[in-house]
């Protein structure tokens, strides 16, 4: 009489493969099922951004009498297209939106370029105490509220000859400084010192490992520092307000300014100028918000 003995390999090939395939499911319905808190939760906080956009835009194509006689939600009947005419001129829009770009661009080109360079030094000698110490002071910078140094500033300005364009650009980059110098360093250690180790034994000097190795590596920051530093050029008002000295100079928020008089408002063109100063960024921030919110999510994991 023979005894049938089964090796380990075929018993485990006799069981049935239906729970792994239960399993498999099970886990596909967890990862496939909907947050409907979460999601209601971001429909809601959307709504605070989608409500003033629609009542911009009704307020842009009404005229004054179309605007005191309803609630001001409600979509206007005929539309009143001469509001953006009007607005374009009043603000002599071109030449401001000009100024605007010119100190837009500056600021975002040198920014990234000093700022990356000086969070480079730092993120790489931070174990020295003159570096950290550096660190901790630009860092103490954003605690300083601009009120409190804006006197003496338009003071330095007017005496350096800096009450312009150029100035402005100096001074966009040099407050970013201690923010922009946080996101860059914490996104810096987190790169591997091998790569430019690695570099350096090829032959190639600091200066050349940067540029060449470290810097393409920081595309996601500067896409993001690049964002943040366009927004605040584009949209300041006191800053410009309390250096440019040269109407011609003005910038789009100051331009804007024509519109508040000293008993009304102009609402209706006021918004449509309005709509008309946030299409370019917003044009520029759906083309980089790929990079921006990359760029957020790869500097908070070291």
């Amino acid at each position: 009489m023979t005894t049938a003995t089964s090796t380990p390999v075929q018993a485990e090939e006799a069981l049935p493969a239906i729970p792994a395939r239960r399993r498999r499911t099970s886990d596909d319905d967890d990862t496939r099922r909907t947050n409907w808190w979460a999601t209601a939760l971001i429909a809601v906080c959307s709504l605070t951004i989608l409500v003033p956009l629609y009542l911009a835009v009704v307020v842009a194509l009404k005229t004054p009498d179309q605007l005191v006689s309803g609630t001001g939600f409600e979509w206007p009947n005929p539309v009143n297209w001469s509001n953006f005419a009007e607005a374009w001129q009043r603000t002599n829009f071109p030449q401001a939106l000009m100024n605007t770009a010119i100190i837009t661009v500056g600021s975002v080109v040198f920014t990234l370029l000093t700022s990356s360079v000086v969070a480079y030094a730092l993120a790489r000698n931070i174990h020295r105490p003159f570096f950290k110490g550096v660190f901790f002071y630009l860092l103490a910078a954003l605690f300083i509220p601009f009120p409190i140094i804006m006197l003496p500033l338009v003071k330095q300005t007017a005496i350096l000859g800096l009450d312009n364009q150029a100035g402005m650009i100096v001074l966009y980059t040099i407050y970013g400084l201690s923010l922009n110098i946080f996101i860059y360093t914490a996104y810096i250690r987190s790169i591997p010192i091998e790569l430019e180790e690695a570099a350096r034994v090829d032959g190639a000097s600091t200066w050349r490992v940067f540029w060449q190795v470290i810097f393409p590596l920081l595309t996601p920051m500067n896409a993001t520092v690049g964002i943040l530093t366009c927004v605040w050029a584009w949209n300041d008002f006191i800053m410009p307000l309390v250096v440019l000295t040269d109407p011609a100079a003005r910038t789009l928020p100051l331009a804007q300014y024509v519109f508040q008089g000293q008993f009304n408002t102009d609402y209706t063109v006021a918004f449509a100028s309005y709509l008309m100063a946030m299409a370019p960024l917003l044009i520029v921030y759906i083309f980089s918000q790929r990079w921006v919110i990359s760029g957020v999510t790869r500097g908070s994991i070291k």
